[in-house]
């Protein structure tokens, strides 16, 4: 049950985010006059709708994105439509008749086409700017309210013996030896759980990761480590043990203490949630530019033995599948999984940001460029003393590519979801 409720929240989370992305573009679209006939969230079949003013509002069957329709998306063409010629031609100027037939006499100056370029930009970038600002409010409050778990300085346990390919885990005989392997620094030391690190070979441990770059270079070397126990510092040398093994090994040179940390929920201030939004906009930028070759990969993946990797695309059905393991899972508090959940739509939110500020059709992103270039041929114009000024741009000769793009994203999609049933990422 609490599987299925993790999932049933994702889902209503992810629609959430979709209806504000549509309220993002439709708000500015009625606000500088646009007739809105349809405000829709997800594909396919309608599930339910009711119009209110001039709008359908509605849910349809797959929640896998979302539309508003304005009137006038594709302006007049300059030619008549009896010059068409050829297949792509004919599909172009039928889109368009298809479009302008839903402007009634006296709206033209109710249509998108008609707007101005800065209209057309804050009517198109509200819907990705809706996902910034969700994504931002929902780090604040998965960070700073609810806090995540993250590793103290305070030692939790001791790993007693060096891990080696016959173990791993590092853990000692009955007898409490390590066989023909050998202790672990801690152990040589007798750090015991409860104790707080304080410094290593020099470097003070203010948080956790601070110990591994302290390590670093101390292979085979004595360190002196200090700590905390029950109020009392000691500081004492030890010989400095290192992981032999290559497929184990962490870095060259760096020594192997052996302790794990204590997890504590740590919350942070506020005014530390823009720049974690920030590294996160970063990392998510470096994925969705990798996307395409991850996407190839996850495909020979399908057709091989390889285990799949787990930093590749995933889509609705992965992450459905690991926040109902985040909530089943009887490790995590409530208020964990409740944060993590949280977590896990904010970091889709923004990327949900950045994928749909790529400039190409059908992709906000491309009709902001299609404006960026209007205002720049305008501006050009202006310049030259041209009148008249060049018309709006004419998105509709884009709906070849627009297509292309389109059935590309569709069979992703569909790759996507074949991998997340087939070879899924799980919590393990």
């Amino acid at each position: 049950m609490l599987s299925v409720l993790g999932i049933v929240v994702f889902v209503l989370g992810l629609l959430g985010s979709i209806a504000l992305h549509e309220v993002g573009h439709m708000v500015p679209a009625k606000k500088f006059g646009v007739r809105v006939p349809q405000y829709m969230v997800g594909f396919g079949p309608t599930l339910w709708s009711k119009v209110r003013g001039e709008t359908e509002y509605g849910i349809k069957a797959i929640p896998m994105g979302g539309y508003i329709r304005m009137i006038g998306m594709y302006p007049p063409a300059v030619r008549d439509r009896s010059e068409k010629s050829g297949r792509f031609s004919s599909m172009i100027e039928e889109s368009r008749w298809e479009s302008l037939q839903e402007v009634n006499d006296g709206e033209e100056h109710r249509t998108f086409y008609s707007l101005s370029v800065p209209k057309k930009l804050v009517v198109m970038f509200g819907g990705p700017f809706m996902n910034l600002v969700l994504a931002f409010i929902l780090f604040a409050v998965s960070l700073s309210v609810i806090g995540s778990l993250a590793p103290t300085t305070q030692v939790q346990s001791i790993v007693a013996c060096v891990p080696t390919a016959a173990n791993v885990d590092g853990l000692a005989s009955t007898d409490g030896s390590c066989g023909n392997g050998a202790a672990s620094s801690a152990a040589l030391l007798g750090i015991q759980p409860g104790d707080v690190l304080t410094s290593v070979n020099g470097q003070a441990i203010n948080k956790w990761f601070d110990l591994s770059s302290s390590l670093n270079g101390t292979a085979g070397k004595d360190v002196l480590v200090t700590l905390k126990r029950k109020g009392e510092s000691i500081t004492a040398s030890v010989r400095m043990t290192a992981i032999t093994d290559p497929t184990l090994a962490r870095a060259p040179g760096q020594g192997f203490l052996g302790v794990s940390p204590h997890m504590a929920t740590e919350r942070l201030p506020l005014a530390q949630v823009p720049g974690v939004v920030s590294e996160q906009t970063q990392s998510a930028l470096q994925a969705l530019i990798g996307f395409p070759k991850a996407v190839v990969t996850l495909g020979k993946t399908l057709t091989s033995d390889a285990p799949r990797d787990p930093t590749g695309p995933v889509g609705v059905i992965g992450i459905g599948r690991i926040t109902g393991e985040i909530s089943s899972d009887e490790q995590f508090s409530t208020s964990t999984k409740i944060g993590t959940l949280i977590g896990l739509l904010a970091s889709l939110n923004l990327f949900l940001f950045l994928f749909n500020l790529v400039p190409i059709l059908p992709l906000d992103g491309g009709h902001i460029a299609s404006a960026l270039f209007e205002g720049i041929r305008r501006s050009i114009a202006r310049l030259r003393n041209i009148s008249p000024l060049p018309g709006p741009s004419d998105t509709a000769r884009m709906l070849p590519m627009t297509y292309f793009v389109a059935i590309i994203m569709i069979g992703t999609s569909i790759l996507v979801a074949i991998a997340d049933i087939v070879k899924p990422i799980t919590l393990g």
